[in-house]
């Protein structure tokens, strides 16, 4: 079967002055036995050649069905798109066939997976599994294919690649099966690769290397990285703006740094105050859970779990504004910001 082709640089060329991928207002559904269930509504943000953006937020928040909205990965179906765009390089991809989505997957857009041993064929070598791209998009042989997976290997620090490049994925442990993964998302030098839980199931010590690898191949290759995680620790010296959902939503993002050390939401200011210190006797978690998607509170979907609601918050559904005195980038959907930062977490 003819893969499809891959857009061209002159296809997009006269459009390459805004963000490489950018997200309006974009609504994702799921069919239920109970009705349709919003998981994303009306999530926007942008992503700049060669940032890096971490996706934070509790399982459920929407943070992986938008990455596998952008990748045309969403289950259909039950899954359907109610409304918004994307754009990347400039081009609606929305607008255009699957087809057109297809061919960006691998060679200029790469996703890994939160579940390498899931992801990766068991029964195919994973040499073979690394260069499947390079042969099916590029037409090479199979000998250069897997000189390709050798070398891929020795960039993501395998030991003894020559070798191991025979090997199945079994024969590897948790932390080298996902530096197979990005070995993989990083065979075609894409410009966008979207993480999605990297460091799911690795021990503190890997995930640390896991992520500082990530950073390293960011910085050598100039790509825009997006990192989704529940895990703000593991993101915090690598991204540099940090997109917050709850709930389908936006409720806040900026720069990392701004939005750790200055959050102007309920939620913000609840995680970092859930993050472990060296000086703390006891965490102080968030009260109460994440909302049923099916069953959405009225107004604010934090109010439930929020010190600060009053009427007003269990009514009007509050819009992402600029944070009370701080930069412009950071921006808060809170009607009591000014009050979160006087009073929030310090």
């Amino acid at each position: 079967m003819r893969v499809a082709e891959r857009p061209t640089a002159a296809a997009t060329a006269g459009n390459r002055t805004g963000p490489l991928l950018r997200v309006q207002d974009l609504s994702v559904s799921f069919a239920t036995g109970s009705g349709r269930l919003r998981a994303v509504d009306g999530v926007s943000f942008d992503v700049g050649a060669g940032e890096t953006v971490a996706v934070l937020g509790e399982s459920g928040s929407g943070k992986s069905v938008t990455a596998q909205t952008v990748m045309g990965l969403l289950p259909r179906p039950a899954g359907r798109i109610e409304g918004g765009r994307i754009f990347f390089d400039g081009v609606d991809l929305l607008d255009r066939p699957d087809s057109y989505t297809r061919a960006l997957c691998g060679t200029e857009i790469a996703m890994i997976f939160q579940d390498p041993l899931s992801s990766l064929n068991p029964v195919f070598r994973v040499g073979t599994q690394i260069g499947e791209m390079l042969r099916r998009r590029r037409g090479v042989s199979r000998r250069k294919a897997r000189e390709h997976a050798v070398e891929m290997m020795h960039r993501v620090g395998i030991p003894a690649p020559h070798k191991r490049v025979d090997d199945y994925p079994h024969q590897f442990s948790g932390g080298m099966r996902q530096r197979v993964m990005i070995a993989m998302a990083l065979s075609m030098n894409p410009r966008l690769v979207i993480a999605d839980e990297p460091t799911t199931a690795l021990d503190v010590t890997v995930q640390a290397q896991i992520m500082s690898l990530l950073a390293d191949l960011q910085r050598e290759e100039g790509m825009a990285l997006v990192l989704i995680t529940h895990d703000l620790g593991v993101v915090a010296d690598v991204a540099d703006r940090a997109i917050l959902m709850y709930a389908g939503r936006v409720v806040e993002t900026g720069p990392i740094r701004e939005v750790y050390d200055h959050g102007a939401h309920p939620y913000s200011v609840g995680l970092m105050g859930s993050l472990p210190t060296g000086d703390q006797d006891r965490l102080t978690p968030i009260t109460g859970a994440p909302p049923d998607l099916r069953q959405l509170p009225t107004g604010c979907s934090f109010h439930p779990r929020c010190a600060f609601a009053t009427d007003r918050c269990r009514t009007d559904e509050p819009a992402l504004r600029v944070a009370p005195d701080r930069p412009q980038a950071h921006r808060t959907a809170c009607h009591h910001a000014e009050e979160v930062l006087a009073d929030g977490f310090r």
